[in-house]
């Protein structure tokens, strides 16, 4: 980091809140205890620091841990909040399509976790639309890991040559 001025400051700010939190007793302040709102906190100065600093590199752990620590928070204070698989692959996506917009890649791997996102959200809903897939493809749905173990090795030796 070259200049650090944001990091350090939007950091500073959070961990103050964060700490505030576990002194005073108002209830708006208490929802940031835990470490999910330290997620945050990191990510908003990373962001922070992107963002001022034109170092665009931080922008995918930024954006990575920001959305993971607020949607951790949101899953514990809303219980009717839409949690699990699907939606930290879909904060993956849109840190993966953040950062593809400033350093020109990534948005492949992007499009890939968006449309895993959106398997994952309606697959088990039995939407009539993905109730087809499943019926026609149900024994090849259970070894889709081994796709994405394929194409980890397809990547690592692509990357050698």
């Amino acid at each position: 980091m070259k200049n650090r001025a944001a990091f350090s400051g939007i950091l500073f700010i959070g961990l103050g809140l964060y700490f505030l939190a576990g002194q005073m007793a108002i209830p708006l302040l208490r929802f940031l205890q835990g470490w999910p709102a330290l997620l945050a906190i990191c990510g908003a100065a990373l962001l922070g620091q992107a963002y001022s600093a034109r170092e665009y590199h931080y922008v995918f752990p930024g954006f990575l841990l920001f959305g993971f620590g607020v949607e951790l928070l949101l899953a514990s204070a809303f219980p009717s909040w839409p949690h699990g698989a699907n939606m930290f692959f879909f904060i993956i996506a849109l840190s993966f399509l953040a950062g593809s917009r400033k350093q020109k890649s990534g948005a492949g791997f992007g499009a890939f976790f968006l449309l895993l996102a959106v398997v994952l959200t309606f697959s088990g809903r039995g939407q009539p639309l993905f109730h087809l897939v499943q019926t026609g493809l149900s024994s090849v749905w259970k070894f889709w890991p081994l796709g994405l173990i394929v194409l980890g090795i397809y990547v690592l030796w692509a990357k050698r040559r």
